[in-house]
C-alpha cells in the first residue's frame, strides 16, 4: 500500500500544482483520481502500481493527457462533462472516471507509456527573458542549443514575437506574439539576434504529423484556449518552414555541440525547459560536466551562457535560471514564471520566490 499511497499522492501534488497555475479542472479531477480511482480497470490497476516515482515521471500527466485525447475525439460525453467544468462533485467525477477507464482500457494504456512532451510555445517567453540577460552581459549575437526539444515549439523563438513589460523582441510579423502578464519592472532592453537555433530530444516528435498535433494538443490544459490556438499556429510555422530537430541523447549532442568550433563575437547558449526532471542522472552530470569545461574555455569573443526553465514544485512555479562564462558561472535567478508563460514575476516581484527558492533541500523539490 505504500506504493499506492506514493502514486495517489502525486496525483495531490499535481493538484496543488493546477491550482496554483490556473487550472481548477484539472485541479479538481487530480483531487477525485487522488481519492477515488480504483482498481477495476487495467488503467487503474498500472496506475496505482506504477513502480516509479511517480512525480518524477509525470504520471498525472500522462494519465490525464489520455483522458483529454478521449474527449477532444468526441469519445465519453462522461468525461467530456469532466472537462468541461460541469461534472464538480468529487464522488461523482471519481464515478465516471473509473466508467470511463472500464470502457477505454486499450485506448489509454499506451498514453501512460512515455512522459508528456508539452512542448509549450508560452515558454518561449520565460527562456527570452533569460537571452535578454545574455544579450546584456555578451552582445546581440547568440547561437542556441536546445535539448529536450520535443516537437521542436520552442525552437522557433528566433520567430517569435515578445512583448516582456513593454520589453519588446522579435519580428514585428510574427505569427505568435507572446504577452506574457509582467509582474516588476521591465527587463532592460537589449538587441538579440539569434544565429542559429538547433534541439536534439531522444524520442523527437513531428509536429507537422496530423497525429502528432492531436496528441501535442491533449496535453493543454481545457482551461487555457489561448493555448490551443497559439500551438495550432506554432505548428502551422513548421510546416511553412522546418526547425533543426535531431534525435540523440541529451548529454551526447551536448559534448558534440560544446566541441564544435564557435565564431567570435557569438555567445553559445545551452537552453531547456521542463526537461532536467526526466534525465537520468548519469546524463545530467555528463551535461554540467561538459559546460564546465567548456566555461573555463570562454572568453570575451567566444561565451559560453545556460538558460534553464523549470519547476519547483514545493511552490509550484517555474523559475528562470541563468549562468554565464567567462565569470564566476555561478546559477542567477532572473524570474519566476507561470507553467506555460502566462504570467513572469521579474526582479524585485519575484523576491518572495527567491526566498523559497533558498529553503533547505530538505524542505523544496529542486532541479539545478
Amino acid at each position: 500500500m505504500a506504493g499506492e499511497d506514493n502514486n495517489r499522492g502525486a496525483f495531490r501534488i499535481q493538484e496543488f500544482y493546477c491550482t496554483k497555475n490556473g487550472a481548477p479542472i484539472y485541479a479538481r479531477l487530480c483531487a477525485a483520481i487522488a481519492e477515488g480511482l480504483n482498481r477495476d480497470s487495467e488503467v487503474g490497476r498500472r496506475v496505482l502500481d506504477w513502480p516509479g516515482e511517480p512525480t518524477r515521471d509525470a504520471l498525472p500527466l500522462r494519465f490525464i493527457g489520455g483522458l483529454h485525447a478521449l474527449v477532444r475525439a468526441g469519445k465519453d460525453a462522461g468525461l467530456a462533462a469532466i472537462f468541461a467544468g460541469k461534472t464538480i462533485e468529487p464522488a461523482a467525477i471519481a464515478d465516471d472516471l473509473n466508467r470511463a477507464l472500464i470502457a477505454h482500457d486499450d485506448a489509454l494504456l499506451p498514453w501512460l507509456s512515455g512522459p508528456p512532451q508539452t512542448n509549450e510555445p508560452g515558454r518561449s517567453g520565460s527562456l527570452m527573458t533569460g537571452l535578454l540577460e545574455v544579450a546584456r552581459r555578451f552582445g546581440p549575437r547568440i547561437e542556441l542549443l536546445e535539448i529536450g526539444s520535443s516537437a521542436g515549439l520552442n525552437l522557433l523563438i528566433d520567430r517569435y514575437a515578445f512583448d516582456l513589460g513593454g520589453t519588446k523582441v522579435g519580428p514585428a510579423d510574427a505569427p505568435v506574439v507572446l504577452t506574457p502578464e509582467w509582474k516588476g519592472p521591465p527587463p532592460e532592453p537589449a538587441a538579440v539576434a539569434i544565429e542559429s537555433v538547433r534541439g536534439c530530444d531522444v524520442q523527437p516528435l513531428d509536429a507537422t504529423d496530423p497525429a502528432v498535433a492531436t496528441r501535442l494538443l491533449a496535453y493543454v490544459w481545457p482551461e487555457m484556449p489561448v493555448r490551443f490556438a497559439r500551438m495550432e499556429r506554432a505548428i502551422a510555422m513548421q510546416r511553412a518552414k522546418p526547425v533543426d530537430l535531431v534525435q540523440s541523447d541529451a548529454a551526447d549532442w551536448v559534448e558534440a555541440r560544446l566541441a564544435e568550433p564557435q565564431a567570435a563575437g557569438i555567445t553559445r547558449v545551452l537552453m531547456h525547459s521542463v526537461v532536467w526532471q526526466y534525465l537520468p542522472q548519469s546524463s545530467a552530470d555528463r551535461i554540467r560536466a561538459a559546460m564546465a569545461a567548456a566555461g573555463a574555455r570562454a572568453t570575451a569573443e567566444r561565451p559560453l551562457a545556460w538558460v534553464m526553465v523549470e519547476p519547483n514544485r514545493a511552490f509550484g512555479e517555474h523559475v528562470i535560471r541563468m549562468r554565464s562564462w567567462p565569470g564566476d558561472g555561478e546559477w542567477t535567478v532572473l524570474a519566476t514564471a507561470h507553467a506555460h508563460g502566462a504570467w513572469i514575476k521579474y526582479g524585485d516581484a519575484a523576491e518572495e520566490d527567491r526566498i523559497k527558492i533558498d529553503l533547505p533541500e530538505s524542505a523544496k523539490v529542486d532541479v539545478s
